[in-house]
């Protein structure tokens, strides 16, 4: 007959760490990571000083004020003002001028357009 044994007091062995190999306790870990995120955010602010941004105001693009009647589209508008053939490029000015979501209009709204 066979018999075996339990013992209560098992320690697994760790192999030692070999001379080109680095182990990082939990306090290591977290080190690296903010030294991480330091060298991150530096990097950051380096890119961002290099901003474009003057004291000085910019001109405002000449605008004039059109009232959207009934059964106008934004198309149709800026169809009108669009003196090259430029529609696509004129609804976008457009709804950068006005802070439009959509092409969507309403009749009684009054949009700024530029002034060609």
């Amino acid at each position: 007959m066979s018999t075996m044994t339990a013992s209560t007091t098992f320690r697994p062995t760790l192999a030692p760490a070999s001379a080109g190999q680095l182990r990082l306790t939990r306090r290591g870990r977290l080190v690296v990571l903010a030294l991480a995120m330091l060298v991150a955010l530096g990097l950051g602010l380096a890119l961002a000083a290099g901003s474009v941004a003057t004291e000085e105001p910019g001109t405002p693009e000449p605008t004039r004020v059109v009232m959207v009647g009934a059964g106008d589209t934004l198309w149709g508008i800026a169809a009108d003002i669009a003196d090259d053939g430029g529609v696509r490029t004129m609804i976008d000015r457009i709804e950068r001028l006005n802070a439009l979501d959509s092409g969507m209009v309403v009749a009684g709204q009054r949009l700024r357009v530029p002034v060609e």
